[in-house]
């Protein structure tokens, strides 16, 4: 099958059974049906935009193509299997970055799950009271540079009030293979931008951003 995109220009539309072929490649190399963003990512596959506009998205197309298997990843055992891996190496994360803050500021002034009002949806992962007052860390773990960038929205639609922004608050992003250099060029070009005091992150430069705070002194 030869790599090609359907492009503005009105090229030939995919055919079905060119369609059903690359799904069945696909599925043949990763052991699943693609989603959205993987459809985006493969080459032998249209856009997940183009799959929208013609059938409405990846789960009509394959129950038009009679796949066999789930048609809907949003939900079922493979949702339920995604939540467990996100659930397990999301308390992993947490933990690795408690334990770095509680060995530079002290068991004593590092608290996790700061709330900043009595709604518990507003909260931080962890507050580090240091010289300087203290500061906010938030922990995700983004997939790739467009799930940064979904993730980010998120953040920044939580953390719109002034009572949220009293603390610089750090966003840190956990996943080793996004570099700095990538989150710095994607806040760059973002419409809407962190307000004041907040700053995202990869691992490096948090560690970097930590040494530059002064532990406070316990009297």
């Amino acid at each position: 099958m030869a790599l090609r995109s359907q492009s503005k220009g009105g090229q030939t539309p995919w055919k079905l059974e060119e369609l059903k072929a690359g799904l069945e490649a696909f599925h043949k190399n990763y052991g699943h049906y693609p989603t959205g963003p993987e459809v985006d990512r493969y080459g032998y596959l249209p856009s997940a935009r183009s799959v929208e506009r013609r059938f409405g998205g990846m789960v009509a197309l394959r129950k038009k193509l009679s796949l066999g298997g789930q048609d809907d990843y949003r939900t079922g055992t493979h949702s339920s299997e995604r939540a467990r891996t996100i659930g397990k190496r999301a308390h992993v994360i947490e933990r690795e970055v408690y334990d770095f803050l509680w060995k530079r500021f002290g068991r004593e002034l590092v608290h996790r799950e700061y709330f900043f009002t009595d709604d518990a949806r507003t909260r931080a992962d962890f507050f580090v009271y240091d010289s300087e007052g203290g500061f906010c860390v938030d922990v995700f773990y983004p997939s790739d540079r467009r799930n940064l960038a979904g993730c980010l929205n998120n953040k920044l639609q939580k953390y719109t009030s002034e009572r949220m922004r009293e603390y610089p608050v750090i966003f840190l992003q956990m996943n080793p293979s996004i570099a700095q250099s990538v989150i710095d060029e994607l806040l760059s070009k973002k419409t809407s931008r962190l307000f004041g005091g907040q700053e995202t992150m990869g691992w490096e430069s948090f560690e970097a951003f930590c040494m530059s705070r002064k532990p406070r002194k316990l009297t």
